[in-house]
């Protein structure tokens, strides 16, 4: 896969590609893998998320801005932007994790992308990071509601639906990969009077669920939802 358009997606061109090459490597594949990467890019992250909502929610408290870090930066976030760069198609995996799937599970691909700013950070300092993770986040950062905190997805699409009095999302399970030990669910999300149909990725059922209850939430919200 070519990493030209990857680097056009994140707004960063790496001047040492081999830091590119470690952040796309699992551990399944060889070594040095993305792991170390993955624990750098987790803590930038979390600055930057942390200093952008500072900046945008002048009056709320700590508490609800922790909340609101949180939300950003939990497994399902980072899910849903590494599969808008479709990152899963750049990653380098051992034959038994290609052959389980491991290029869609959740946990893998929200790794990935943290070891992607870890690189980015190596390569190009704190406000390349910066820059590339505010790229990233502009989708999830804009459409950010204090008054939903605390509340998961699937809270949320069902208060919304039910104040529309739109019947309740239907939920299933699609498919199923990987072993029993590191297994990955793919759920649908059916909500027929909208015609909304989603689907969402993780590493258990609940978390798939609520993934595709957000993808719904947020076409709803948006109106491309049918009437």
């Amino acid at each position: 896969m070519d990493r030209e358009r990857l680097q056009q997606h994140i707004g960063y061109r790496f001047s040492r590609p081999e830091l590119l090459s470690q952040a796309l490597t699992h551990r399944s594949h060889s070594a040095p893998h993305n792991e170390r990467l993955e624990f750098l890019g987790d803590s930038i992250l979390n600055c930057v998320v942390a200093a952008e909502l500072f900046e945008h929610f002048g009056e709320l408290p700590e508490g609800d801005l922790s909340r609101l870090r949180t939300h950003l930066v939990r497994e399902e976030a980072l899910h849903q932007v590494a599969q808008t760069l479709g990152l899963g198609d750049y990653l380098r995996l051992g034959e038994g994790e290609l052959k389980s799937g491991a290029f869609a599970r959740s946990s893998i691909l929200a790794d990935a992308l943290e070891a992607l700013i870890g690189a980015v950070f190596v390569d190009g300092g704190f406000p390349a990071a910066q820059e590339s993770i505010l790229r990233l986040y502009e989708p999830l950062l804009s459409g950010l509601d204090p008054k939903a905190l605390g509340k998961d997805p699937k809270t949320l699409l069902q208060e919304l639906l039910q104040g529309r009095k739109i019947a309740l999302p239907r939920y299933s399970v699609v498919a199923t990969r990987g072993a029993a030990h590191n297994q990955n669910f793919e759920v649908e999300c059916l909500i027929p009077q909208l015609s909304v149909r989603t689907t969402g990725n993780g590493s258990t059922r609940r978390n798939a669920e609520q993934e595709a209850a957000m993808r719904a939430f947020e076409q709803i919200r948006r109106g491309t939802a049918a009437p």
